[in-house]
């Protein structure tokens, strides 16, 4: 490993942020000598961010933390594109007003990991909205499209791939040129992402010393996967969204306690913000200590979006629910209609309360042996749950595997 002078690029080093780095020692130099201003892109489709995107995020927070400026770009142009590829049709185009809506969402994610200018702090949210959306075509083709050499973007593994999927190369252009207006607009010099994000980066990086004789940078994270190879922030329920209202602190607790045992070290490092001697502790226990690791990966993890109470009061409710058989009343709780309470079959149930995405996938853990109804495992799937089913507390609790416990409650 690299070792870097600057506390920035060393902290990002030890804690396993660095992937790639465009001319390393200048970079260093210039994060030791002054303040830098560094810049990485989100997508704005959705009203909230999901885990995929908590290593950026925890990117800049390290940053700003070692004294630099941090600017999360928001995609409020490009979003208005869609999918370029037009295969994409969970992408579809926003108006204006949803993408409004989506950034307030996305915004109250950012506060949790950032000082903003006006709170006590530095950073800035911008939105590539504000250059992308008046840009004359032709005028932008005269003083930026032809920087684009051909044989130059087909030198990257990014347009490769672009061109494998029958893609167009329109969005690799505007990133390139959102870095030369946050250039322009805030003096940024350096722009973040994930390893699959190189070329993109090197193009506007390119683009910036044609144009205006600017020096920027580039810095690229891994892509995270779990140690048995699978994408990271998947589950049967869906995406691990940084929303409460898509999934609650006590979900997103019991997502972090279930990572496998070899990656615990490195999620420690990546996605809290505990000393790496408390982290090398923790690395080291064996055996079934492995789990305290875990919980208390689990606990810093949701403290970092959720709160501190939030996350303590998770780590309660799973020690109440697993380790003293108790029914928790942080348990995550669904209502629902007498009515509907009177004739809902099992399948739907489990879709309602979250822990499948569909009843195709309750059918298939049901013939493992993987859904509960009040702790007796289901094998007829087109059992019925009624009022009958309430317990004395008057819920119906539905159990994914050991783990996953949500409670139905009459409205």
């Amino acid at each position: 490993m690299t070792a870097y002078k600057s506390d920035f690029l060393n902290v990002l080093a030890e804690r396993g942020f660095i992937h790639q780095v465009s001319e390393p020692d200048a970079l260093d130099q210039i994060a030791r000598s002054k303040t830098i201003t560094a810049y990485i892109g989100f997508d704005c489709t959705a009203a909230s961010l999901h885990i995929g995107s908590l290593l950026p995020i925890m990117m800049l927070h390290w940053l700003q933390r070692t004294g630099h400026q941090p600017i999360a770009l928001m995609g409020g142009g490009t979003t208005r594109v869609g999918d370029p590829s037009g295969k994409d049709e969970s992408r579809r185009i926003l108006t204006d007003e949803m993408i409004g809506e989506n950034l307030k969402g996305i915004r109250a994610i950012f506060d949790k990991f950032l000082k903003f200018e006006g709170a006590g702090g530095n950073a800035l949210m911008a939105n590539n909205a504000d250059w992308l959306n008046s840009l004359n075509y032709i005028d932008f083709l005269r003083d930026v499209g032809r920087h684009f050499s051909v044989n130059r973007m087909l030198s990257f593994d990014s347009v490769k791939m672009r061109l494998e999927r029958q893609q167009e190369l329109s969005f690799m252009i505007l990133q390139a040129y959102d870095f030369v207006e946050l250039n322009k607009r805030t003096g940024c010099v350096l722009q973040m992402g994930g390893s699959d994000q190189w070329g993109n980066i090197v193009s506007g990086i390119d683009l910036g010393r044609r144009m205006s004789n600017a020096q920027l940078f580039a810095l690229t994270a891994p892509l995270i996967t779990t140690s048995s190879g699978a994408k990271m922030g998947k589950t049967a329920a869906g995406a691990v969204w940084l929303n409460a209202d898509l999934v609650s602190p006590y979900d997103y607790w019991q997502y972090w306690r279930n990572t496998e045992d070899g990656d615990v070290a490195r999620f420690l490092k990546l996605f809290t913000v505990l000393p790496l001697d408390e982290i090398g502790r923790l690395a080291a226990l064996q055996g079934s200590e492995i789990n305290e690791a875990k919980k208390v990966l689990a606990t810093e993890a949701t403290a970092m979006v959720h709160g501190r109470a939030a996350a303590d009061a998770a780590a309660d409710t799973s020690r109440r629910t697993f380790e003293e058989g108790t029914h928790a009343e942080n348990l995550p709780t669904v209502e629902i209609s007498g009515a509907e309470l009177a004739n809902i079959g099992v399948l739907t149930a489990f879709v309602r309360a979250g822990l499948v995405s569909s009843t195709g996938e309750a059918r298939r853990q049901i013939k493992g042996g993987g859904l509960k109804v009040n702790d007796a495992t289901v094998t007829d799937e087109k059992m019925v749950l009624t009022a009958a089913a309430l317990t004395a507390d008057g819920i119906i609790k539905l159990s994914l595997g050991k783990k996953r416990h949500v409670l139905l409650k009459p409205a």
